[in-house]
């Protein structure tokens, strides 16, 4: 793998497959043309990146969108890392041999690959994650275990760095991967300078974990609003109310009553509510134990995560775990039960 000292170029091959989503690959690419040059000039300088495609010069994304032209696949030691972004994932979809021959050679000359999004399904068919860890959007966690039991993929975090395999759960995690790696190249400075102009505060780490969906209406009052984006960020901790309070900028009772008269629950519950949901996303979407699966939604042991887990769902972990395919968290209200 590459290890260049900060200061010297990162050039970057990106292979499109068709219908491409667009957001991660602009998320990515954008990264690399900010901190490319002193000015937002979208000079290819201390960056560069190409577009390849196979059999057509124009290639279209999810949305519709295209980009054109493409090039032709080039020797792959041009580039520091071979970027594949995926695709739509449907059945009977056909495989794109030629862009899957070529990330084969690549892998063969020591390049670097990475996943992005859906792409990473690309490089498993092309036989490239035998004996990996993989990591994917939750959306496509299900789809990955039907089509490829073999492989382990892992739906908690935004990226995984395993050398020369590096894959992405897509999204806005595209810029985080793309800021790591030009922090790797390029140095912190140039790394920040891309997140600054795209008004991104900061890039978070591989590990830290996808925001988990939660379903629930509408919520008009704006310190709830805010109070519950904390706690979303704080899944694996127990907030103190006092704490919580202080970051909205009210009183622990103000904050209390917005609470009861906006959702019907203490602030307290629903803090606890919502780490019992991360839990349950857990249990659905990887194969980490009942044990850390409680500690990381913030539990001080697994007999409090179970009796909690117990009280809200009205079945044991162990027992969820064994019905998962049946529940699906997406759907399930913040404080209901499921229908097993």
């Amino acid at each position: 793998m590459s290890t260049h000292p900060p200061d010297e170029s990162l050039s970057v091959g990106f292979v499109l497959l068709h219908r491409f989503t667009l957001m991660p690959f602009a998320a990515f690419v954008d990264c690399l043309r900010l901190a490319a040059d002193e000015g937002d000039r979208s000079r290819q300088q201390r960056c560069r990146w190409t577009f390849m495609a196979s059999n057509s010069e124009v290639v279209l994304s999810s949305s519709g969108a295209a980009i054109s032209p493409c090039e032709p696949f080039s020797d792959p030691t041009e580039f520091d890392y071979i970027v594949v972004v995926g695709g739509i994932q449907a059945e009977g979809d056909r495989q794109d041999a030629a862009a899957l021959a070529y990330l084969c050679k690549a892998a063969g000359a020591g390049v670097p690959l990475v996943g992005l999004c859906s792409g990473v399904f690309a490089l498993i068919q092309a036989g490239l994650m035998k004996g990996r860890r993989c990591c994917v959007s939750w959306y496509h966690h299900r789809a990955m275990v039907q089509r490829f039991p073999a492989i382990e993929p892992v739906a908690d975090r935004l990226f995984i760095d395993d050398g020369d395999r590096l894959t992405c759960a897509g999204g806005a995690a595209a810029a985080d991967l793309a800021t790591y790696l030009i922090e790797r190249h390029r140095g912190k400075a140039w790394a920040m300078k891309s997140l600054n102009i795209m008004l991104l505060d900061e890039a978070r780490a591989g590990t830290h974990p996808q925001p988990q969906p939660v379903v629930y209406g509408k919520i008009e009052d704006r310190l709830v609003r805010r109070a519950i984006a904390v706690l979303e960020q704080h899944l694996g901790e127990a907030i103190p109310m006092q704490a919580l309070a202080e970051r909205v900028g009210i009183s622990r009772r103000n904050l209390e009553r917005r609470f009861r008269d906006t959702l019907g629950v203490s602030p307290l519950k629903f803090s606890r509510d919502l780490r019992l949901r991360f839990g349950l996303w857990l249990l659905h979407y990887t194969g980490k134990s009942i044990t850390e699966i409680g500690e990381r939604c913030g539990f001080a042991d697994t007999a409090h995560f179970s009796r909690h887990f117990r009280s809200a769902f009205d079945v044991t972990p162990s027992e969820m775990r064994k019905r998962s395919d049946r529940v699906d968290p997406f759907f399930l209200p913040i404080d209901g039960r499921p229908t097993l």
